[in-house]
């Protein structure tokens, strides 16, 4: 596994959640909130937990802020939010990802540095709408706003072919990454799917869609 080190500023629902996860991941986590209460809740559950005012230019310092692969600002404070953004884009932190309240909230961000921002409200509707009219098809991740992962049951048009025969590159535009079958994870292009089989599919959102369409 790919060693980051993650710090998480704001750790209202959204940031405690992502925090946790990472953590229960096997990464090292910095937490960050204003509130000593919150900071004093989740001391033992992360590798670190500091309280202090984002917007504090000297105390991100002093945590080393710089030294991070990965900084979430997760802040409900539009203020907090866009100034910690700023500050993390000129200490030079390699990813500032930023959840947004709402779109002018994403435009500031982008400007002042930010590497991505996220809607979590908006994000997590998508997903649920696709697990809702998606059959047998799970979703695993989603990479950017354009391309996902998903895992998906072998659709019965292509139990007894192979990955080249089945011309999921070329007709649909999506690569597998892994087939399951039973406990077993294949990487074979010649491997014959079953019926019970799942495949890992990785592609855009519009390729997707054409095969969620046309083969689920």
């Amino acid at each position: 596994m790919e060693r980051k080190n993650f710090a998480v500023l704001g750790l209202g629902r959204f940031g405690k959640n992502v925090a946790l996860t990472l953590e229960e991941m096997g990464y090292n986590v910095l937490g960050v909130d204003k509130d000593e209460n919150v900071a004093t809740e989740l001391a033992e559950s992360l590798t670190k937990v500091v309280s202090f005012d984002i917007r504090d230019e000297h105390a991100l310092k002093e945590v080393g802020i710089s030294e991070f692969d990965v900084v979430i600002i997760a802040s409900k404070s539009l203020e907090a939010s866009l100034m910690a953004t700023m500050l993390c884009n000129e200490l030079n932190v390699g990813e500032i990802i930023v959840k947004a309240i709402d779109e002018r909230h994403a435009k500031m961000a982008e400007r002042l540095g930010a590497s991505r921002v996220i809607f979590s409200e908006r994000d997590t509707a998508r997903r649920l709408a696709r697990s809702l009219t998606a059959k047998n098809i799970e979703e695993l991740s989603e990479i950017d706003d354009n391309i996902r992962i998903i895992r998906v049951k072998v659709p019965e048009k292509l139990v007894g072919k192979n990955l080249i025969n089945s011309k999921l590159r070329s007709d649909y535009g999506l690569n597998a990454i892994a087939i399951q079958s039973g406990n077993e994870m294949i990487i074979s292009p010649s491997y014959v799917f079953k019926a019970e089989d799942k495949i890992y599919l990785i592609g855009t959102n519009e390729s997707l869609l054409k095969f969620e369409r046309e083969l689920t």
